[in-house]
């Protein structure tokens, strides 16, 4: 396909449909981007509700997987649809103004929800550090009880055994 100078390869109502195919990529990011806060607020409470189980947090972080998988996606159809009308946005500015406008809301409003996320993120990390730490104290709780549960049966063995030496050697 020759390319004509000035003139895009997806033409007038082409690059119409890939912007709009852009704001509905833009609204479904929205969408998955909601859910990822919704995770980390469900994330912190988990963190630190000490009833919570291990399994919850796990299936919470693999719900989260999927979902980031998804932004992906998405974010990856977005520049490939980008790319193919870069040119002709450039180029017809003001014939495209107003799809270009609700985009650029949309990004927004994307970029606030990222924000969001990067600040939730930081908090249930330091809620994660905190819980590991708990339990790293229980752990050092637990070998140090075991340890002295080990020295009284020891002692106990050891006591036993003079006791039971002094019986045969009084007979």
């Amino acid at each position: 396909m020759e390319r004509s100078y000035g003139k895009s390869v997806t033409g007038g109502h082409m690059a119409e449909t890939y912007l709009a195919i852009m704001l509905q990529s833009l609204k479904k990011k929205e969408k998955v981007l909601d859910e990822i806060i919704r995770l980390n607020d469900l994330q912190k409470d988990q963190l630190t509700d000490q009833t919570r189980s291990v399994d919850e947090f796990d299936k919470t972080v693999e719900d989260k997987a999927a979902c980031i998988q998804q932004l992906e996606q998405l974010d990856s159809g977005f520049e490939k649809l980008y790319a193919e009308v870069a040119a002709e946005l450039e180029a017809d500015k003001e014939k495209y103004a107003d799809l270009i406008r609700q985009l650029q809301d949309r990004i927004r409003i994307v970029t606030d929800k990222s924000v969001m996320i990067q600040a939730q993120e930081a908090r249930n990390k330091d809620f994660m550090m905190q819980k590991f730490t708990t339990v790293k104290q229980q752990a050092k709780g637990v070998r140090a009880n075991s340890k002295a549960i080990t020295g009284y049966y020891k002692t106990m063995k050891q006591s036993m055994y003079e006791d039971m030496h002094m019986l045969d050697g009084k007979r």
